[in-house]
C-alpha cells in the first residue's frame, strides 16, 4: 500500500468513526452543558485534536471514551469561562423554548444545569450515555462505590430541583450496571 492509499484508509476511518459517533456525542455534552451551541463547538474541537493522535488512539482500542473525556474538558472549561453570562441569564429569564421542545425536557435540562458538575457528569455519562458504572467510575477518576455515592446524590437534588418546578418527572434509581 502506498503512502498516498494509507493516508486515504486513515482518513476514511476516521472519517466513519465520526459519523458513527459524534450526533451521540454532541447530544452528551449538550446535557452536560445545556448550550447546544458550546456542545457542538466542544464536541468539534475534541475530533480535531483526535485526528493528529488517530493512528495512537484506534491502536488503544476504542478512541471515543478519549473524544468524550476532551470534549467534556473543553466544555467544562467554556461553561467556567461564561458562568456569569449564565447567571444573569437565568436571573433575568430567556426565551420561551422552542417549538418541539417538551416542557418536561427543558425542565429537565434546567435541573442537570443547577447540579454540581460532578453530579452532574455522573448522571449524564449514566444515564444519557448508558455507560456500565466501571466505566463511568473510569472516566471520572472515582471508585464505583463514589460513582453510586454521587449519582444517589445527584438524583436527590435532581428530585428536588424538579419537585419544585415540575412535579411528576420520574427520576430513575437503576445503578447495577
Amino acid at each position: 500500500m502506498t503512502n498516498d492509499e494509507t493516508e486515504a484508509a486513515r482518513r476514511a476511518e476516521f472519517d466513519a468513526f465520526y459519523l458513527s459517533t459524534s450526533r451521540r456525542l454532541v447530544g452528551v455534552i449538550y446535557a452536560l452543558t445545556g448550550d447546544l451551541a458550546d456542545a457542538e463547538d466542544a464536541v468539534q474541537e475534541a475530533y480535531a485534536r483526535a485526528w493528529p493522535r488517530w493512528s495512537a488512539l484506534i491502536e488503544g482500542g476504542d478512541p471515543t471514551g478519549w473524544v468524550r473525556v476532551v470534549a467534556r474538558r473543553i466544555a467544562i472549561g467554556t461553561w467556567r469561562r461564561t458562568r456569569n453570562r449564565l447567571t444573569a441569564h437565568f436571573r433575568h429569564g430567556g426565551p420561551e423554548p422552542a417549538a418541539g421542545i417538551s416542557a418536561d425536557h427543558v425542565a429537565l435540562v434546567a435541573a442537570l444545569r443547577r447540579l454540581p458538575d460532578p453530579q452532574r457528569h455522573a448522571i449524564v455519562l449514566f444515564h444519557l450515555c448508558d455507560l456500565p458504572g466501571a466505566r463511568v467510575a473510569e472516566e471520572l477518576g472515582i471508585t464505583e462505590v463514589a460513582l453510586r455515592a454521587r449519582l444517589n446524590r445527584a438524583r436527590k437534588e435532581l428530585r428536588r430541583h424538579l419537585d419544585d418546578t415540575h412535579p411528576g418527572i420520574p427520576i430513575g434509581a437503576n445503578t447495577n450496571r
